[in-house]
């Protein structure tokens, strides 16, 4: 289901990495900068889940370094290409439809 904003709880169960690795992320990466709201909690877009999903791959299952992750998200941005097979939009869509069928079968 898409939505505008997501919140860091929703991001954390779509992509699978914790609240507070993604508040380190967020420390870390200037390409993730979620906006608070009035009640000062984060709210995340689209863009940031990609984002993610990406560092995700990256650091958790191709082992770069934070370093290393920054230096290939700079790549890509500067190329204008992804080295990915699979377009990290249908990786975000992917998980959240997995999370909606999950919860839908838990209500079974």
């Amino acid at each position: 289901m898409k939505k505008l904003y997501y919140s860091i709880g929703e991001v954390s169960e779509i992509s699978g990495v914790d609240a507070h690795v993604l508040r380190y992320w967020e420390s870390v990466f200037d390409e993730l900068s979620p906006k608070k709201n009035k009640a000062g909690n984060r709210t995340y877009k689209e863009q940031d889940i990609e984002t993610i999903l990406k560092l995700k791959e990256l650091i958790q299952e191709k082992k770069y370094s934070t370093e290393g992750a920054q230096q290939v998200l700079q790549q890509e941005a500067e190329s204008g290409n992804s080295t990915e097979d699979v377009p990290v939009s249908l990786k975000k869509d992917l998980k959240e439809m997995r999370v909606f069928l999950k919860r839908l079968l838990e209500k079974l």
